[in-house]
């Protein structure tokens, strides 16, 4: 069997398509699959199972990119293919199976709509896939027992970046004698580039301790080292969805984007909101104490259920 799978060119909504990559590999496990994704989400599909090839989106004047995919994928005929883009091309190549996700914005969490394309109820949770060369270079980064407290401090605009300050004083509530993570040592994460960079700065400036991982690691290997961090606190970002995914305790912090379609999701996942309308709030008006106590909160909760999406 032969699946043609189009997905996300943004990390984040890689991330949360993985769930149904996931179930179509234990629904086919004989199938072979080719992922088109955009190409800062190349990694996210670098070691997953039964992956056939990936095709880079790279985007195109006058939707050019389309075409080439299609120049691509046009003489193989498929046993199914999975739209989430929403794209003509799932209805110009031979196939004997088509899901096309439908465009526009629409109620309720992002996991519920791509679950909503294969018709799967309960939505299948993202998954993160990593190698034995990216758990040992982990092992390595953060070797011991820890424990790391990960802290994500970037975002793709600035608008969704919480006060760097706050991170801090985060970090030193929870790690201070008597704190939930006591004698933590934190570990900064960010992508490539400047702008990253920049955001990560003034956090590793005030915690010279910091295992400063800014841009240095490829998805696979972020995976990897999330897996053997005790919690994750970050803005809503790709990293802060593969932290869920990876599994390990994530808080993701959300003002002036939408919780309710893109809280994390995974075993032990939760986000916190800025005070105002949910959606449009500022990250200023998300203060350290509610990040506080939202972290304990998710440490001290056992089992999946802050990470289910919810039902709307």
């Amino acid at each position: 069997m032969r699946i043609l799978f189009v997905t996300a060119t943004r990390i984040g909504d890689a991330v949360l398509s993985t769930g149904l990559l996931d179930h179509l590999l234990r629904t086919y496990p004989g199938a072979r699959i080719t992922v088109a994704c955009g190409p800062v989400a190349e990694g996210v599909f670098a070691r997953m199972p039964n992956r056939e090839a990936t095709i880079l989106l790279a985007k195109q004047r006058f939707s050019g990119h389309w075409f080439s995919l299609w120049g691509q994928v046009a003489r193989q005929r498929w046993d199914l293919v999975v739209d989430l883009r929403g794209s003509a091309l799932s209805w110009l190549v031979r196939t004997r199976r088509r899901a096309v996700m439908r465009g526009g914005r629409r109620p309720g969490h992002k996991l519920l709509q791509l679950a909503g394309v294969l018709g799967l109820h309960p939505a299948p949770r993202p998954v993160a896939w990593f190698g034995p060369q990216d758990a040992a270079k982990a092992a390595a980064l953060l070797p011991g027992e820890g424990p790391y407290l990960a802290l994500g401090p970037s975002a793709n605009w600035a608008g969704k970046v919480w006060p760097p300050e706050r991170f801090v004083a985060l970090f030193q509530a929870l790690t201070a004698p008597g704190g939930r993570l006591e004698g933590a040592r934190p570990v900064v994460l960010a992508g490539p580039g400047a702008t990253e960079a920049a955001m990560a700065a003034p956090v590793l400036a005030a915690l010279p301790q910091a295992v400063d991982l800014v841009g240095r690691l490829e998805l696979p290997e972020a995976a990897a080292l999330l897996s053997r961090c005790a919690l994750f606190v970050g803005n809503d970002s790709g990293l802060m969805h593969l932290s869920a995914a990876a599994g390990t305790p994530t808080l993701g912090l959300f003002g002036p984007t939408p919780a309710a379609e893109y809280a994390p999701v995974g075993r032990r996942a939760r986000a916190v909101l800025a005070r105002g309308l949910p959606g449009r709030a500022p990250m200023e008006a998300l203060g350290v104490e509610a990040a506080l106590a939202a972290a304990v909160a998710l440490l001290d909760t056992p089992g999946d259920a802050p990470g289910e999406p919810p039902e709307g």
